[in-house]
């Protein structure tokens, strides 16, 4: 019941970000789904092969190999598609066990591009032995998608025991323990990931080393990595609202290129110029207010997600490159315009107002488009950075 429940106010605060999406009041979107989160958690193992990922998922649902419903073991590079196991402890969580990174089936250029990892919300990063370079194209590629990880180094029993047999003398398991985990924290950070999340586990052993922490970990953030989640599926709910209202938007073009027109038809010379500059400079400030973009939503919006107005404003391309291709377009093709136009007035007054009507209809067509589809550009990018930003406030 309280699933059910919870699933029925998600759906309500996903129309309420649509429709104040659409109403462009991107302060009221983000409002809408504060505190909501995704009900479901897709967490992929990932890794190199033989790390020993199956092994981890069993062992993180209480399961040894050969038990009912455990992932299948030591099968090297003969997996070929992602495996979904459902967490037996943690409710909501599906745990991913994916083909190993670096095989000849997913050769590590184009492994994450193959599995589309863009479909996962969080990630476990399986490795055995040392930080290699599959790890850092993961922990890039991760990044790359504003997603989290955890790093795994498996097989702990593995390296104590040859470390015993190569130094008895100075064996000391602790520090060997954290010179493994420094080992893979070093790696992480030259990725420019930090503090990195490292846990040094076995899999035959699970109620020693990090694997206890590992799952008190988990679970510890498991709300807050399910409000990730969440957060990072509106951008695309986001896309198809603001491309909705763009349409919407561009159906109305027509109207106002036929009033610049009739207005440049007037047989007065520079009134072409005049009219389309003016109508573009008011559609322009127009599309920004409509689309929630303009200097006061945005400042808004900067104090709803704790941020400097300056970050959002950033995402902005608009205002500076669309503005100058605007005057250096109308500068070009009015200034020829007046010119036939002067003359054609004298002698043909009909021909002449209608090649400055036809200039202006055109331009102001073409730039009204081209500015249209750029706010609509810029209102994706600064949603998702106030999304972003959104997310961060939860961590």
């Amino acid at each position: 019941m309280f699933l059910l429940l919870s699933s029925r106010l998600s759906t309500m605060a996903l129309d309420g970000f649509r429709a104040a999406v659409y109403q462009g009041n991107l302060t009221e979107a983000i409002s809408s789904v504060q505190g909501f989160y995704c009900h479901t958690l897709n967490i992929a193992i990932t890794g190199e092969s033989g790390s020993g990922k199956s092994s981890l998922i069993n062992t993180m649902r209480g399961l040894r190999a050969g038990d009912e419903g455990a992932a299948e073991t030591g099968m090297l590079d003969t997996m070929t598609e992602p495996m979904a196991y459902p967490d037996l402890v943690l409710p909501g969580v599906t745990l991913w066990d994916l083909p190993g990174v670096g095989t000849s089936y997913f050769p590590l250029n184009t492994y994450c591009k193959q599995l589309n990892l863009s479909r996962y919300e969080f990630f476990i990063i399986v490795g055995s032995q040392r930080f290699r370079s599959e790890h850092a194209r993961l922990v890039r590629e991760i990044q790359r998608m504003g997603k989290r990880f955890y790093f795994v180094r498996s097989k702990a029993d593995m390296d104590l025991d040859a470390s015993r047999r190569q130094r008895p003398s100075s064996y000391n398991e602790e520090r060997i323990l954290q010179q493994i985990r420094e080992d893979c924290r070093r790696g992480i950070a030259a990725e420019g990931v930090g503090p990195p999340q490292v846990f040094v586990v076995s899999s035959w052993e699970p109620n020693r080393y990090d694997f206890p922490l590992l799952r008190q970990t988990l679970q510890a953030e498991l709300q807050q990595l399910k409000r990730q989640a969440f957060l990072c599926t509106l951008p695309d709910v986001a896309s198809l609202i603001i491309n909705q209202k763009k349409a919407t938007l561009n159906g109305e073009i027509w109207k106002i290129a036929l009033f610049s027109f009739l207005l440049a038809a007037i047989p007065v010379p520079g009134i072409a110029f005049l009219c389309t500059f003016f109508i573009f400079r008011k559609h322009l400030f127009r599309y920004y207010s409509s689309f929630g973009v303009d200097d006061r939503s945005l400042s808004a919006l900067a104090r709803q997600v704790g941020k400097p107005v300056g970050e959002l404003t950033a995402m902005m391309t608009s205002s500076g490159t669309t503005a100058m291709m605007a005057l250096k377009l109308l500068l070009d093709l009015v200034g020829t315009t007046l010119m036939v136009a002067e003359y054609s007035w004298k002698r043909f007054p009909l021909f002449g107002a209608m090649v400055s009507g036809g200039v202006s209809l055109v331009t102001t067509s073409f730039m009204l488009q081209k500015c249209l589809a750029s706010v609509a550009d810029d209102t994706q990018r600064v949603l998702s950075k106030a999304l972003e930003a959104e997310g961060e406030n939860t961590m």
